[in-house]
């Protein structure tokens, strides 16, 4: 149902309980009788005045007939006014009786204006709390609409921006083509496939340029160890102190070039120093809401998790969530197994698949920088995930443990406990 159906539908109620109202506040509530009917009732009672013990009310009224004596000669119901002070204090109707020209006595119509008003305020009140229920619950399912197909798609939003901003670009934005914001999901979606290609073009870049660096370093060092080694010969055979100070100070300057060199390559492992990792004190069922937003395909059972405070940075942690259910959607495409368990000081989440693990030779290269593992060859990937997730990792104080497990691929995430208590 659509947003033009429920503002129809809520003015439609809106309609109906001003129609009651105005019923309400028009309605002549003021208890006059049907002088029809009472006319009736002093018709019938003259016309039997003189057998009244086989008079019958042929009326829904009820009424009282005294004689001139104030005698009872009939009545209705018990609990009427039976003269005519009590009648007056009441309001009801007093009329006289006259049968063949001489007054008889008089007819006392009870007056039940409060009953019918007391009838007419309950059929109101219950007309009105109908209508009021139905508005509340067409405001509540509203209200759950609204929240399903507005509110849900922008916290997916939301999660999904903080993903992107963070680098992380494997995780898909899941979408739902039947809300208001299927097509615009989409695009976010697209943005974030192009940035992928266009990270993976720039590390591939990278990579290119650090492949040539390492032939440059390894073509210079040649002819510079070339040049070292010559220079040493020319320094232990040289008579002359000059020329033997002037073959030492190529020695030193070949030596300072393959420093510079060497530092050339350590330089390139200080870029994960831009990336900011600021651990605090964070609950742990946050955790399992950080692992439901990693595992976009829904393959992981998880576990309870205990109650207690990690130290950690959220937003980093959400990353190595996503590295390792990525890596393993990637290249297990398997379920994967979670356990979450407290161990002395430190909280361990392990993740484990179902693809066979990996060549024990590998496992302690899955960590380094660009190295990817002899599975990869048809899959993209830069090898920078489990990198990165190592460093994040160590900046919380905590560790990052890759092992072959029982059924595949192992991962556990080590953090530290917080000083503080719940």
């Amino acid at each position: 149902m659509n947003r033009k159906l429920w503002s129809i539908g809520l003015l439609l109620v809106f309609a109906a309980e001003l129609a009651v109202l105005f019923f309400y506040a028009a309605k002549d509530t003021g208890g006059r009788q049907e002088s029809v009917m009472v006319n009736e009732v002093v018709q019938a009672v003259q016309a039997d005045w003189n057998a009244m013990e086989y008079h019958q009310s042929q009326t829904g009224l009820d009424y009282v007939v005294l004689d001139n004596s104030g005698n009872i000669r009939f009545k209705t119901k018990e609990g009427l006014s039976e003269s005519l002070n009590e009648a007056v204090i009441h309001r009801d109707t007093i009329l006289d009786l006259e049968v063949d020209g001489v007054h008889t006595g008089k007819l006392i119509v009870y007056n039940n204006t409060d009953q019918i008003q007391k009838q007419q305020k309950q059929k109101t009140i219950f007309l009105l709390l109908a209508i009021l229920l139905v508005q509340n619950s067409i405001c509540i399912a509203y209200m759950i609409y609204t929240k399903r197909t507005i509110v849900r798609p922008f916290c997916k939003l939301k999660g999904f921006a903080e993903r992107v901003a963070g680098g992380n670009l494997d995780i898909p934005l899941e979408m739902d083509r039947r809300n208001l914001f299927g097509a615009f999901t989409e695009s976010f979606d697209i943005m974030r496939a192009e940035l992928k290609k266009a990270r993976l073009a720039e590390a591939k870049a990278n990579a290119s340029k650090k492949e040539l660096v390492a032939k440059l370093s390894h073509d210079i060092k040649t002819p510079v160890a070339s040049i070292k080694a010559a220079s040493e010969v020319g320094a232990a055979l040289a008579d002359n102190e000059k020329i033997r100070e002037n073959y030492t100070q190529i020695i030193h300057k070949a030596d300072q070039i393959n420093t510079l060199i060497s530092n050339l390559f350590t330089a390139t492992l200080e870029e994960l120093q831009q990336l900011a990792v600021t651990p605090t004190d964070i609950e742990s069922d946050r955790v399992r809401n950080l692992l439901e937003n990693a595992d976009y395909l829904h393959r992981a059972e998880l576990p309870e998790i205990s109650a207690c405070l990690l130290y950690a940075d959220p937003l980093r942690l959400q990353q190595v969530f996503d590295n390792i259910f990525a890596n393993s959607y990637k290249y297990a495409d398997t379920k994967v197994k979670v356990t979450a368990a407290r161990e002395g000081s430190y909280f361990t989440i392990a993740l484990e698949d179902y693809g066979g693990g990996v060549p024990v030779e590998e496992l302690p290269l899955l960590k380094e920088k660009f190295w990817r593992g002899s599975n990869a060859r048809e899959i993209d990937g830069a090898g920078l995930g489990l990198y990165i997730s190592d460093y994040f990792i160590k900046e919380m104080k905590g560790e990052l443990v890759v092992e072959n497990g029982a059924c595949g691929l192992k991962v556990s995430v080590i953090l530290p406990l917080s000083g503080k208590e719940l």
